[in-house]
């Protein structure tokens, strides 16, 4: 009885030993693996085997993260405040650097993005940041990729989300579109009139240039005067103004 308890614990000690040397890593998880706490390298995926005890696996994942930068008060290099927040997709490429060169990859990355994001639109007038958020994200992903490379991090993409503008700068920007649009309906109005002269003034030197064709038309503006008037115009002249038109 007591050899058969004996061998019975031996077995259980066996499979918790065994039990806590088995290790699985999923397709998209990898293990760092430290020794005695020395780094010996990455495993995974898959299964694999650890020395209980001696050995210690920290399990890294390697999908895209998407981290929300929460809404940053920034002053535009027009000074106009403004809030603005952003979203940040990264993912890590090197596990054993996101473990042994900084204690917390995440927390490390919020707070380079939340830096940048003031760093990068600080300088930006405000025109800029509404019309071209494009290169803007470019130069945001690029500097946080930078930061963040030797902790093993790429950054894949960076948008901005949104842009809070103060209600009294929202009229004024609202009054300064209205009154653009009104600009460009005088110059289309003056333009319409410029050219309706032009015209003008080249009839007027093909008439000039026909004496008898003026006079009919200082005949034809007297007559015009009384009522009920029937005027008919020459062949010639029809042709004339034809000419002017297509000019």
């Amino acid at each position: 009885m007591p050899i058969s308890s004996f061998i019975i614990g031996v077995l259980v000690i066996a499979l918790a030993i065994l039990w806590m040397a088995v290790k699985i890593t999923r397709e998209y998880e990898r293990g760092v693996i430290f020794r005695l706490g020395r780094l010996i390298g990455v495993k995974g995926p898959g299964l694999f085997l650890i020395i209980p005890i001696i050995d210690q696996m920290i399990k890294i994942d390697l999908r895209i993260v998407t981290l929300d930068v929460p809404p940053q008060d920034i002053i535009t290099e027009d000074n106009v405040p403004v809030k603005v927040n952003a979203v940040v997709y990264f993912r890590v490429v090197d596990p054993q650097r996101a473990v042994v060169e900084i204690e917390d990859y995440f927390i490390a990355t919020s707070q380079i993005s939340q830096t940048s994001l003031r760093s990068v639109l600080g300088k930006a007038d405000l025109d800029e940041l509404l019309s071209q958020r494009e290169k803007l994200n470019t130069e945001l992903q690029t500097i946080i990729d930078e930061a963040t490379d030797p902790w093993g991090i790429k950054v894949t993409a960076v948008e901005i989300k949104h842009v809070e503008i103060p209600e009294d700068m929202q009229r004024a920007i609202a009054k300064q579109a209205e009154a653009e649009r009104a600009r460009r309906a005088r110059v289309i109005l003056a333009e319409g009139e410029y050219q309706a002269a032009e015209k003008l003034k080249q009839a007027g030197d093909v008439l000039g240039a026909d004496p008898i064709s003026l006079r009919y038309m200082e005949t034809i503006t007297d007559a015009a005067k009384e009522p009920n008037t029937t005027i008919l115009f020459p062949v010639e002249m029809l042709k004339l103004l034809r000419n002017v038109k297509k000019e």
